[in-house]
């Protein structure tokens, strides 16, 4: 497991490779454009998980600091209102 978090500058590095950025994926989340930004230096679940599907991987890869706690345990952190924590990791197929 990596602990160290994504450096912001490498998630919008990411995101450039995959042919956006966070402001056009923030307004096809029907946010608004400088809303998602906000992921990169704060904690925000919904904003967590949107950015890490657009990179195809669980948020824990990016941001291990925010989905594990001390003892290297992951912590149940999912935006509300989303489906079942098991549900969204099974679905996608994400694997921390």
């Amino acid at each position: 497991m990596n602990t160290k978090d994504w450096h912001p500058a490498d998630i919008v590095a990411a995101l450039h490779k995959q042919g956006t950025t966070v402001a056009a994926l923030s307004r096809e989340s029907g946010l608004s454009s400088s809303t998602l930004a906000n992921a990169l230096k704060q904690a925000w679940p919904k904003g967590e998980w949107i950015i890490a599907r657009r990179l195809n991987m669980h948020p824990a890869q990016i941001w291990p600091s925010r989905y594990f706690d001390l003892r290297g345990r992951m912590t149940e952190r999912k935006p509300r209102n989303a489906p079942d924590w098991d549900e969204l990791v099974s679905k996608d197929g994400y694997e921390v």
